[in-house]
């Protein structure tokens, strides 16, 4: 296992290096420049500050030596200072707005495995049921719904009509005079429907998947083993069954670790949110290559660790794989 585990963490470097290079030459394919935000709105700056604004942020330069000095940065884990106008470092700015996704985020996986993973397994187990043509519905609805639709429905409803959850921003007016509990259940209380709109989605699909895989783990011979040898219906189905059909899951929840910083443009900029998703917006908006470049490094290293993480959870949850 852990001869294995080495070579993945080397064969990581050159695929980063690979990702990197590709995506640094994709963003500056893009039309248009960071200096363009400045100098084309602006009737009285000149060719020579058009220059000037291009030398500072080094795009006078060719690309592979702009490439090689971002690597250079990278190797110190600097991603730069961002082109934007306060010129702050993009790791601060990241740093600022990181937690904040990975909340939601993580709230959000951890709704969809409480909810999907039992619907699921009941689904599989009383198939053709009243309970099955229910959730299949609930995932025909699931997939149907468009997030921003739902975000906004939501925000009518239970927001502005009944007045049940707040509908902008992370926290109340009130929020410094809060004491520390105080504080922590205001801001679960605005989480209620930003984490209830980005789990929506994933809650029909992770429960398709969990009723799929245990359908056909149900139908294999050493069930039907197990069932002989007298063991009970619940040892069968949750001890010897589930933790086959969870293999596919499992890749599923490995690559779901780069939206952990990823984000939402939608229901972040809907609910007002300043997360990872908003920042990375607008960031592409303003060309801001530094900035851009810092949030697909993390998520590159994310999904690669992701897929690590995947291959790992498949050696824990079965055995032939981790003597194999």
């Amino acid at each position: 296992m852990l001869l294995y585990l080495s070579k993945r963490l080397l064969l990581m470097v050159p695929l980063l290096l690979g990702i990197t290079l590709i995506s640094f030459v994709v963003i500056h394919l893009a039309p248009g420049e960071p200096t363009d935000m400045q100098t084309q709105l602006n009737p009285e700056v000149g060719v020579e500050l058009q220059q000037r604004l291009r030398a500072q942020y080094d795009l006078d330069q060719p690309l592979m030596v702009q490439y090689g000095k971002w690597l250079g940065r990278l190797v110190r884990f600097d991603f730069g200072d961002s082109f934007s106008q306060d010129r702050r470092p993009v790791t601060a700015k990241i740093a600022e707005r990181l937690p904040i996704t990975i909340l939601i985020n993580v709230l959000s996986i951890g709704l969809i495995l409480l909810v999907a993973v039992p619907i699921g397994i009941v689904s599989a187990v009383r198939r053709n049921s009243h309970f099955d043509r229910l959730t299949t519905i609930f995932v025909f609805i699931g997939f149907a719904t468009p997030s921003f639709w739902l975000a906004l429905l939501l925000m009518d409803f239970l927001g502005v009509r009944y007045g049940l959850f707040p509908i902008v921003g992370l926290k109340s007016l009130g929020y410094d005079y809060l004491s520390w509990s105080g504080q922590i259940l205001d801001v679960l209380h605005h989480l209620v429907l930003p984490v209830f709109v980005s789990a929506f989605g994933g809650l029909a699909g992770f429960s398709r998947y969990m009723r799929a895989n245990m359908l056909e783990v149900i139908r294999q011979d050493y069930i039907l083993t197990a069932r002989a040898k007298g063991l009970t219906e619940k040892a069968v189905i949750w001890k010897h069954a589930l933790r086959n059909a969870l293999l596919p899951v499992i890749t599923i929840l490995g690559l779901s670790v780069p939206g952990l910083i990823g984000g939402s443009v939608i229901f972040e900029t809907i609910f007002a949110i300043p997360g990872m998703g908003k920042l990375f917006y607008d960031g592409v908006m303003m060309r801001d290559y530094p900035l851009i470049m810092g949030i697909l490094v993390i998520g590159a290293v994310l999904t690669l660790v992701g897929n690590l993480l995947a291959d790992l959870g498949y050696a824990l949850a079965d055995p032939r794989i981790r003597h194999s």
